[in-house]
């Protein structure tokens, strides 16, 4: 039985090497990123980026909602995944950022996919619920403040249909969900999230060592 791999720099290189090359304006996209406050380490890796277009394609989805936006890396590759017609509603509190993000999306061609919604996430998920109704999302993708992913994970699985997919990130929090004495609010946060998928049964869920930790849950139920 092959044990877990350590993500080093030179497996990760090797990783990039034999996946599709970024394309400029992902590749631009990443590099300016990383020149601001933890862009770094806030960016989802472009190989998880690729995962997430992909799932949007796999689940076929023409619905999508992303909870965290930053400098729309993400976003962008998912917008490129979705059908002719798609929408993503993504939601941010910083538009500083997400001015960044816009104009990278317009040089990709996805703007008038993409549906930038300013402020708490919560009223955005309200608001979507309000005006569409329960089950009119295909796939939620949750990468945002972590003490906010018990709240935005209940809207979630309330907004996707039936056969839909709620996608969470870094369920494993570079490690500290492990460590007994981390109990600052951001930990807390996601051993709570991760225990109400754990034991939630209008869904099947999966959780992946990629990354930071990506949990998949798939709506089973109306």
């Amino acid at each position: 039985m092959a044990t877990q791999l350590a993500p080093t720099d030179e497996l990760l290189a090797y990783l990039e090497g034999i996946s599709p090359a970024e394309d400029a304006i992902l590749a631009e996209l990443r590099a300016l990123t990383a020149e601001l406050p933890g862009g770094a380490a806030m960016q989802v890796p472009p190989f998880q980026a690729r995962f997430l277009g992909m799932l949007v394609q796999l689940t076929a989805a023409s619905t999508v909602v992303e909870i965290g936006t930053f400098t729309g890396y993400s976003t962008l590759c998912m917008a490129r995944a979705l059908p002719a017609g798609g929408r993503l509603v993504t939601c941010d509190i910083n538009r500083k950022v997400t001015d960044i993000a816009a104009g990278f999306w317009a040089r990709a061609g996805v703007a008038d996919r993409i549906d930038l919604r300013l402020g708490d996430a919560r009223k955005t998920l309200a608001d979507l619920r309000a005006q569409a109704g329960a089950g009119s999302v295909d796939l939620v993708f949750i990468d945002a403040d972590k003490t906010g992913y018990p709240a935005y994970y209940e809207a979630a699985v309330d907004l996707v249909r039936p056969g839909g997919l709620v996608v969470i990130d870094n369920t494993l929090f570079f490690g500290r969900v492990t460590d007994p004495a981390a109990d600052d609010p951001d930990t807390v946060a996601i051993r709570e999230v991760n225990a109400i998928v754990r034991t939630d049964d209008r869904v099947e869920a999966c959780v992946l060592p990629l990354a930071d930790g990506v949990t998949l849950a798939r709506r089973t139920s109306g």
